[in-house]
């Protein structure tokens, strides 16, 4: 018998924080079933930008707290956020920003930038995970670039309950929020002796990618991707992937 009501199962892999959370709660909300599965951990570093730069960029939401728990005063830089999460995060815990690129992602703040950072120090404040596609597209513009690793991310102990549901064919879609989480998930799953059936389970779901760099790893690493959204953002990415993936009309093995 056919089942046309059950839900999608989608995984995320968002950091065990809130943003796992949210990530669950949007996805329920769009009337899929999560399967929240971090794949990051954040290990602060403790170490501060520095505050003598004419630009300074933050990429992550994680990068703003830790700079505002260090007391980081950007002094006259113009602060930049590779995206709206990263600009509402730094606004939250009291900066301001002056610069989100058009593109949310490295190249959409190299393009942004590049007429204007010839001669400049610009301080690029991240994780220790972070595209070479910045650095050396700032490099090339004559920008005199600095990088403080504020965090180094690591997979928690424990991850993988996606990959076990994808090799037994129980996953209707997952949503890859960097190439870290892919290369996290096929960790996971080579540990549990499952890589080649989590590879396949994935090749019967539909595949989300927030941006070309981690399509490209996934990619790489023989996983399809049918989904990268206009937009790289999380709200973006699970939407269209769950409307790619459609309705399931038939019941998981």
């Amino acid at each position: 018998m056919r089942d046309a009501t059950r839900s999608p199962t989608v995984a995320v892999f968002r950091p065990d924080d809130d943003r796992l959370a949210e990530a669950a709660d949007l996805l329920e909300s769009l009337g899929a079933e999560p399967v929240p599965d971090p794949m990051l951990a954040v290990e602060p570093t403790d170490a501060v930008p520095r505050t003598d730069a004419d630009y300074a960029i933050l990429t992550s939401k994680t990068g703003a707290e830790l700079v505002a728990d260090a007391g980081w005063d950007p002094g006259d830089a113009t602060v930049c956020a590779i995206g709206p999460a990263t600009a509402d995060a730094l606004r939250d815990v009291g900066y301001a920003v002056d610069l989100v690129p058009e593109e949310f992602t490295s190249s959409g703040l190299v393009a942004d930038l590049d007429d204007a950072v010839d001669g400049a120090r610009v301080e690029v404040a991240r994780s220790d995970h972070g595209s070479d596609v910045l650095l050396d597209g700032l490099e090339d513009a004559g920008a005199y670039v600095h990088e403080t690793i504020l965090y180094r991310l690591v997979r928690p102990e424990g991850s993988g309950e996606s990959a076990e549901l994808a090799a037994e064919g129980a996953l209707d879609a997952a949503c890859f929020t960097s190439s870290l989480t892919v290369e996290h998930f096929l960790e996971a799953a080579e540990e549990r002796g499952l890589r080649q059936d989590a590879l396949a389970g994935l090749r019967d779901a539909t595949v989300g990618a927030i941006g070309e760099p981690t399509k490209g790893t996934a990619e790489a690493q023989g996983i399809d991707v049918d989904v990268v959204p206009a937009e790289a953002t999380f709200d973006a990415l699970a939407r269209e992937t769950i409307d790619a993936a459609g309705s399931v009309d038939e019941p998981r093995r």
